[in-house]
Formats: C-alpha cells, sequence, structure tokens
C-alpha cells in the first residue's frame, strides 16, 4: 500500500515535470509554427493577407497641410526684415486611395506597379476652404535667380517681373499655392514654357514610380524592399551611398521586427532613402506595435555624423557642412531651390530657426513616426511630417529681391500625411496574427505553471510521507 503511494506520488511529480518540460518546449515550437503562417501571409502574391493590403491601402490615408501667412509683407519686401509667420490649418486631402497601378509580376521574385497621386478634399477635416487667402512666397520670383545665374538674363528677368507688377511675396488661395496657378511673371516671358506652378504641380492624376519590390516568395527577408525605382537602384541626385534606393516604401517591412533593427525606407517626397529607430511600445486597438521614429542623426550636419557628408550639396548655404536640419533637394527638383525639413525646423541649427519669426518646433507634434506590428512587419499607423522651403537669396539685378540680405531658408507649408489601421483590418490582425500568439503564450506560461506547482506538490508529498514513514 504504501509502495502504491510512494509511485503514485513520484508518477505525479514526473507528470508535472513533463509538463513544464513541455510548456518550454512549446515555445520554438509554437514560434516556428507562427513562423511558417506568418511567411505564407507577408509575402506579396495574389491571394495573402500582405497583398490585399498592399493593392489598396487597408486605412484611410489623409494629408493635412499647414500654411505659413506673412504677416508683415511691407516690411519683408520694402525693408528686407525677417518675415513673422503664422501657419493656418489644417487643410486636409484624402490621399492614396486608389489601388496600384501596372501591377505586374516578373519571374525573379519581383513585383512591379505605379502609385497615382490623387487628392481629394476633406472640409469637415479642415479649418476653411480651399479658397481662402494666404499671404506667401512668391514661388516664380524666388526660384528664377537660381534657375538663370547670368545677369544679362537676371536683367531680362527683372523686365518681366515688373511687367506683372510681381514681387517676393504674394496673396494666393490655398488651391492655387499648392496644387497650380498660372503665374502673372511666367506668363510674360516670351520662351516656350509652363507658366503654372505650385508646391505640388503636377500632382492630380499623375503617377509615382515605376517601383519595383521584392515579394518575398525567393527570400522572405527581402520582402517589400525596393529592386529598383524608374528602373534605376540609384537616384542621380547625390554622391556615394546617398544615392541608393534603400528599404521599402514605409507600408511594410520584412516580417519579425527587432528593436535594435534599423528600417530603412524610401521616400519620394523628400527625393531620398531615410531610416528609423525604436523608440517605444504602442498599442492600436488592441494591437501591440513597435514605433519607430526617424532620429535627430538623419538630418544632422557631417560635422556631427560623418556619413551624412554626401548630403550636403551647398558650402556656402551650409556653412560649410556646418549647418543641420535641413536638406537641399534642388537636383530633384530641376534646379529649383526646394529645401526640405521636418516642421518648423525641428532639430535645425538655431541659425536657421532664428531667420524667421513665429516657429515652435516640438517633437510630439512635428517628428515622424511608424507603429509596426513587429510579427507581421506591416506599418498599421504612421504619421509622416515633412517642412518644404524655398532659399531666399539677395539678387541685386533684380529689384523684387533687391532687399534680401543675406541667403535664409523660407518655409512655405508643412504637411502630416497619417494613417490608422480601419477596424475590419484591426480585426483581422487579431484574429490571424496577435491571437494565436497569445493563445500560444497562455497555453505555454499554463503549463509550465500548472507543470511546475504538480511537480512540486508531489515531490513535496513524497518526501514527507518518506519521512513519517523513517519515523
Amino acid at each position: 500500500m504504501a509502495c502504491n503511494r510512494h509511485c503514485g506520488l513520484l508518477v505525479g511529480a514526473v507528470i508535472g515535470a513533463v509538463l513544464a518540460i513541455f510548456g518550454g518546449v512549446l515555445i520554438p515550437v509554437g514560434d516556428n509554427i507562427i513562423g511558417k503562417a506568418i511567411k505564407k501571409e507577408a509575402i506579396i502574391a495574389n491571394g495573402t493577407a500582405a497583398f490585399q493590403n498592399w493593392v489598396v491601402p487597408g486605412s484611410a490615408v489623409y494629408r493635412q497641410f499647414w500654411i505659413f501667412h506673412v504677416q508683415n509683407p511691407a516690411e519683408v519686401i520694402g525693408q528686407g526684415e525677417r518675415p513673422i509667420l503664422e501657419q493656418r490649418g489644417p487643410y486636409t486631402y484624402r490621399v492614396r486611395y486608389l489601388p496600384k497601378e501596372n501591377i505586374t509580376e516578373h519571374s525573379d521574385g519581383t513585383i512591379s506597379y505605379m502609385l497615382p497621386n490623387v487628392a481629394l478634399f476633406e472640409p469637415d477635416m479642415s479649418v476653411g476652404t480651399e479658397n481662402d487667402t494666404i499671404t506667401c512666397l512668391n514661388l516664380a520670383v524666388v526660384a528664377a535667380p537660381a534657375l538663370y545665374t547670368n545677369t544679362f538674363i537676371q536683367l531680362l528677368l527683372n523686365t518681366w517681373i515688373k511687367a506683372s507688377r510681381s514681387t517676393m511675396l504674394q496673396n494666393r488661395t490655398v488651391k492655387e499655392l499648392l496644387w497650380g496657378y498660372k503665374d502673372p511673371f511666367l506668363s510674360k516671358v516670351p520662351f516656350p514654357l509652363d507658366p503654372v506652378v505650385g508646391v505640388f504641380y503636377p500632382y492630380n492624376e499623375t503617377l509615382d514610380g515605376l517601383y519595383k519590390v521584392y515579394t518575398g516568395k525567393e527570400d522572405i527577408e527581402k520582402t517589400a524592399i525596393i529592386e529598383s525605382y524608374k528602373n534605376k537602384r540609384n537616384l542621380s541626385y547625390w554622391e556615394g551611398y546617398c544615392d541608393l534606393v534603400n528599404g521599402t516604401d514605409g507600408a511594410s517591412f520584412p516580417p519579425f521586427v527587432k528593436k535594435d533593427q534599423i528600417l530603412r525606407f524610401f521616400s519620394s517626397d523628400i527625393c531620398r532613402s531615410i531610416y528609423g529607430v525604436f523608440h517605444s511600445k504602442k498599442e492600436v486597438k488592441g494591437i501591440p506595435l513597435y514605433r519607430f521614429t526617424v532620429p535627430r542623426q538623419a538630418f544632422a550636419s557631417p560635422v556631427e555624423v560623418e556619413d551624412n557628408y554626401c548630403f550636403c550639396t551647398d558650402k556656402v548655404i551650409s556653412q560649410n557642412c556646418t549647418l543641420a536640419g535641413v536638406l537641399d533637394i534642388s537636383a530633384c527638383k530641376g534646379g529649383k531651390p526646394v529645401f526640405i525639413s521636418l516642421p518648423h525646423f525641428l532639430h535645425a541649427s538655431e541659425s536657421i530657426l532664428q531667420e524667421v519669426e513665429g516657429l515652435s518646433p516640438n517633437e510630439q507634434e512635428h517628428e515622424t513616426f511608424l507603429d509596426i506590428e513587429p510579427t507581421s512587419g506591416f506599418t498599421l499607423q504612421f504619421a509622416k511630417r515633412l517642412q518644404v522651403n524655398l532659399l531666399v537669396k539677395p539678387a541685386p539685378k533684380i529689384e523684387a529681391l533687391s532687399r534680401v540680405k543675406n541667403p535664409y531658408v523660407f518655409p512655405i507649408l508643412w504637411l502630416n500625411e497619417t494613417a490608422v489601421i480601419g477596424d475590419e483590418k484591426a480585426e483581422m490582425f487579431r484574429k490571424k496574427v496577435v491571437g494565436p500568439l497569445q493563445m500560444l503564450g497562455v497555453l505555454q506560461l499554463a503549463l509550465m505553471i500548472a507543470g511546475s506547482v504538480l511537480f512540486f506538490i508531489f515531490m513535496g508529498s513524497y518526501f514527507i510521507c518518506r519521512l513519517n514513514k523513517s519515523k
């Protein structure tokens, strides 16, 4: 009888130990099962969850604009005073709601496509109408001396600028400034050129691409990574590795994202590849996410981050490559003196910020972030924020710019392109990704705890029984 009891206690202890061990063994086994399921759904192939979300965004994408209104135009034009700016907005547009076009699968494990550009005004999400008037920089007048440096040509330009009664500043509606207007100065130029200008002209009914990305069929670690852009691996805007197209388009990344990774993505808006680093854990609609942000170092001067040397293209304006926070993309914009920065010159050198009044940079409102579901690699929430500026330089031969004292970067507007996963897609993620992972984790933990408890109970009882018997 005593033997049977001792044997029973030992058997119970063994069962408990087996359960605890089995719970531990389930960790790699379960991860492998989930990994295979994720790999099956993460590749960009017809019929997968990734493909459904890839062809048409699974959530509404909005682009909010804040436009800088000049409050002291007479002083800026007449005395060359620094502009006092007031941001007005948001003026909100729905973008990226059309499916990708010209989708073509290739035998080398890639798929190519074009992104349609379209913007639909959302009055209910805006502070006013597209017909609101803003006092802003005159795009054509300011860009003219950068495009035509010859003294004689500048004298001719001055004649046409004066004839059109154009000045350094102008009044334009929101719609005109963003999407294009017929410029009176350019209309006077007796040469064949397009007289329409706008910050994003041309945009509507145009296409961005051709993009060619890896599907992940051949190598899951390459999923969504851009193989080429416009049939090239480089951009022809920068020197060295800065000119390469690196990473994905930001909508998704290869699955199984780790906190110590650097996530690289390409943005045609800023004409370069950039990167994000892990910032914190977030949760959206019950889905655990990793937040990656574009760090200050991405726009730092080469003095601080040596790898940024090839983004320094103008030694004079950058004060021999010592200034941080602005990126000269004129090579990408046909020679127009366009500079990109984070909103309100976030992380820019103090001297750049001091050239204008009215800006208040802060990370919470002005940094760019991507919230990524780490197992699948999908971006489920993001905020892409950037500011468009023009370089204003003295031009003695052009009367409209003769009062400008020193070159400086003049803000025009900043934008916030955002999206968050819709309820339907969130439910799909909770069922297919989050749910199985959570259930597996609960099962693993339950087995390990139950097994450990049983082991200690039965082993304890066994030793107590043996001790009593010896007495």
